[in-house]
């Protein structure tokens, strides 16, 4: 094209200023570049949403690209196409005058043709006496080749979205199978916990997975997926764990010798009585630390009570699976303001904050101490940044922890659904607040 020449279409159609931009662009093509027009026309296809065109508008770019004398598109071998409407209907599959300039009128609109419209409103070209095009007059591709990397770019970008939805598509059914599989497992074999719970939270997980997705839409449901079956395979390794013990146990006590007759070690009942003193104490909210000091001094050594009298031991019991932080913090907003200087960094400021918040939620250091021997120490302060969030819902916070450390060492708690639980809770609240 020459370097400044504006045309504008014949007849009724109106000049707009993307038409005047479409030439401006046109003339901004690098010199020497080349592309291969069917190549081009594949990119095209590919990155056809971004590019605002239809299927029907690329059957019609299609047939004006059989047009182009050339494989390669380039300046040297010009850039005008000036084809009647009678032979680009043909080539256009037998499109109608009518849909065709519609379809061509979408081209010119989405910046990918040109028009350069003869005086009168007719294609052709002028041809020098060695037979040589001079001028032409119809359809300019200069947009293609001008805006070649875009296209590429854009067709790539397109490509790489749909590989991205087509693995999160297969990542969630495979995590939507593993968890139903999981609790129909879990319940036919009648292994304890809230399974009616879960399956509730499972079924309201997969309501919310739209039937035309985006990865960007589906992204969060794999997240939130994920650590639902990570906490259902929590809970069943939990149990298969208790069953080792108990057959472990059971085969020491068939095997159990008592070397020196005149004992009566055998004979005393004392382990299950001191159980049900600490269950009563455990029940009792008027016992202090020193009665709680002496049952554990009275407790026998080894097995699950003597994770109550050291320091937390991640490793000891049936344990809990740890989440990151920053989910954590993402349920519990609130533990943000009790940790050192007002916020929290790293699990030590966890921790450090989950101290403050039990002194003042009233739980006694005996109680957080058996919940980090029972939980883990992360875990623990996980559990008092839940109880801090939902205090005006907990009239004993003391008790509350006694009974979830309890109910983690038979296998029966979960910290995942409460964690899930606060997080669509706090996305609700913040929705109504804006």
């Amino acid at each position: 094209m020459e370097s400044g020449y504006v045309t504008t279409p014949f007849g009724r159609r109106p000049m707009s200023l993307g038409m005047l931009a479409s030439q401006q662009l046109a003339e901004t093509i690098e010199p020497g570049m080349k592309r291969s027009k069917w190549k081009l026309f594949r990119a095209i296809c590919e990155a056809r949403p971004a590019l605002g065109v239809t299927d029907r508008a690329l059957t019609v770019l299609d047939a004006l690209l059989t047009f182009y004398p050339d494989d390669e598109i380039s300046e040297e071998k010009g850039l005008i196409v000036f084809p009647s409407n009678a032979q680009l209907s043909l080539r256009a599959r037998g499109m109608t005058s009518a849909t065709l300039r519609r379809h061509l009128a979408v081209l010119v609109e989405a910046g990918l043709i040109l028009r350069k419209d003869s005086p009168n409103g007719k294609r052709y070209a002028r041809r020098d006496r060695a037979g040589a095009i001079g001028e032409a007059f119809g359809f300019s591709v200069a947009p293609l080749l001008a805006r070649a990397v875009e296209i590429e770019s854009l067709a790539a970008q397109a490509v790489a979205d749909r590989e991205l939805l087509r693995v999160t598509r297969e990542r969630l059914t495979l995590c939507r199978r593993d968890i139903s599989k999981l609790i129909a497992a879990a319940l036919e074999e009648g292994v304890s916990g809230d399974w009616e719970d879960i399956s509730v939270m499972f079924r309201a997980l997969l309501a919310r997975i739209p039937r035309v997705a985006t990865a960007e839409d589906l992204a969060p449901l794999l997240d939130e997926m994920r650590l639902l079956r990570a906490e259902v395979v929590n809970m069943l390794e939990r149990r298969l764990k208790t069953k080792k013990i108990d057959a472990n146990e059971s085969q020491i006590e068939h095997h159990k010798q008592n070397s020196n007759p005149d004992s009566t070690y055998e004979l005393e009942p004392s382990f299950e009585t001191k159980q049900g003193e600490k269950a009563a104490a455990d029940n009792d909210p008027n016992a202090g630390p020193s009665d709680e000091r002496r049952l554990k001094q009275q407790k026998p050594s080894g097995g699950m009570s003597n994770r109550a009298e050291g320091a937390a031991d991640p490793g000891a019991g049936p344990g809990l699976k740890s989440f990151p932080l920053g989910l954590v913090l993402q349920a519990c907003p609130s533990i943000l303001d009790y940790g050192p200087g007002g916020s929290i960094g790293n699990w030590r400021d966890l921790m450090s904050a989950a101290v403050v918040v039990r002194s003042m939620l009233g739980v006694s250091p005996s109680a957080y101490e058996e919940a980090c021997s029972g939980m883990g120490p992360e875990n623990a302060a996980t559990v008092i940044a839940c109880i801090l969030e939902r205090g005006g819902h907990i009239n004993s916070p003391g008790g509350y922890l006694r009974d979830l450390t309890r109910r983690t060492e038979r296998g029966e708690f979960a910290i995942g659904p409460m964690l899930m639980a606060l997080v669509r809770a706090n996305g609700l609240t913040a929705r109504h607040a804006s």
